[in-house]
């Protein structure tokens, strides 16, 4: 799982038909301190109703969006399980 930050959405007029009610939302990975990870953006199918701006949990494994979808037939990897409120880290 990755925390990210939602920076926008995607429009698609055709997509897979197990695909058409489903959201999909452009996700930026940050670090604890909500710092930018990398240069690269991610394409996550949105289960939450997040929006741009929000702090997200993400999971990036096919497996889990199958259990998430609950089918095998779309092409999915990555998929926004949670809206994040707070975070607190003990530090040593």
């Amino acid at each position: 799982m990755m925390l990210a930050k939602v920076i926008g959405t995607l429009v698609s007029t055709q997509k897979n038909s197990f695909l058409v009610p489903h959201k999909h939302l452009i996700v930026k990975p940050l670090d604890l301190e909500f710092n930018p990870i990398g240069n690269k953006d991610v394409i996550a199918l949105d289960f939450v109703d997040a929006g741009i701006g929000d702090i997200v949990l993400v999971t990036q494994e096919g497996d889990a969006a199958q259990q998430i979808l609950g089918h095998r037939n779309a092409p999915v990897h990555t998929v926004i399980v949670a809206v994040v409120d707070k975070i607190d880290v003990i530090s040593k």
